[in-house]
Formats: structure tokens, C-alpha cells, sequence
């Protein structure tokens, strides 16, 4: 194993300087370079007959490699479908999650109410409507809409209150 290890030290401080060149003049990417000539050392570490031969005469199958790899990764789907920005956008998606859970906790406690009292809250408040508005739509006395009104809200109130809502 420590032979191995000599071997692949030896690929390493031989090839690795020049490769890691060829692959920036290919690419243009220093980071991704490194990357290559490390994918490139761990190729030679598995095969052995590159680790058998003199390091000397490695670099034309390491150079060999790196450049397939750079032909691989220019070809990936991953290459293909990412837009690389230098600065992430500035302006930030307003999260709408409160509201949402707002809206759920309203929809529930809605449920909670009778059926009259849900179309009167419903109508008035939701709707946009007034009280003669409400009262033709839902075809009942204005008294009867200001009532239901007074109760319903009361109620969820209530409801809202049973789910943990204080405000």
C-alpha cells in the first residue's frame, strides 16, 4: 500500500502542475481545473497499469483524461440547464406563509359557525357588502343581517380564540 501511495505522490508532484494548466487553458475555470486533476489522480489510483509505469511517462493518459473530462462535464445536463449569475438577485420573494395560515384558521373557524351565520360574515365582510346589500342578497330582513351579524362575528371570535389566535 505504501508503494501505491509513493506512486500516486509521484503522479501527483510530476503531472499535476501541467494538467491542472491544460485544464484552465481549456475551460477558462480554476476551481473546476482542480476538481479535473483531482477526478484525474483518482482515475490513475484505479488503474493500475498507469500506477505500475515510471510517472514519467503518465502525463499523455492523464492529459488524455482530463481533457475527456472536461468534454463530459461540458456536455452534462448539469451544465447545460444552470445560468451562472456573478450576484444572486437582490430582490427577495415575499414569503407568504403567515398569511396563509391566516387564511386556514379563518376558513376553520368559519366552518365552526351555523350556516346563517357564515353567509351574513361571509356577504358582509368578504363580500364588501353593506347591510340593505346583504339583506337583498340573502333575501332576509336588514334587522335579521345586523343580528346575525353581531352573533356570528361573536362566535368567531370565539372559534378563532379556540385555535390560538389572541389578537
Amino acid at each position: 500500500m505504501r508503494e501505491v501511495d509513493e506512486r500516486l505522490t509521484a503522479l501527483y508532484d510530476a503531472h499535476a502542475r501541467p494538467v491542472w494548466r491544460y485544464v484552465v487553458s481549456l475551460t477558462g475555470d480554476r476551481a473546476g481545473a482542480d476538481d479535473i486533476v483531482q477526478e484525474t489522480l483518482l482515475r490513475a489510483w484505479r488503474s493500475p497499469r498507469i500506477l505500475e509505469q515510471d510517472p514519467s511517462t503518465a502525463r499523455a493518459w492523464m492529459i488524455t483524461v482530463a481533457r475527456h473530462l472536461v468534454v463530459d462535464e461540458a456536455r452534462s445536463a448539469r451544465r447545460r440547464h444552470e445560468n451562472p449569475v456573478a450576484d444572486p438577485p437582490e430582490r427577495e420573494a415575499a414569503d407568504d406563509t403567515e398569511r396563509l395560515f391566516e387564511a386556514i384558521l379563518i376558513e376553520e373557524a368559519l366552518r365552526a359557525l351555523s350556516a346563517e351565520h357564515r353567509a351574513v360574515i361571509v356577504t358582509a365582510y368578504y363580500g364588501g357588502r353593506s347591510v340593505a346589500q346583504a339583506a337583498v342578497e340573502l333575501d332576509i330582513p336588514e334587522g335579521t343581517v345586523k343580528s346575525r351579524l353581531h352573533y356570528g362575528l361573536r362566535a368567531l371570535r370565539l372559534a378563532l380564540q379556540e385555535r390560538g389566535v389572541t389578537r
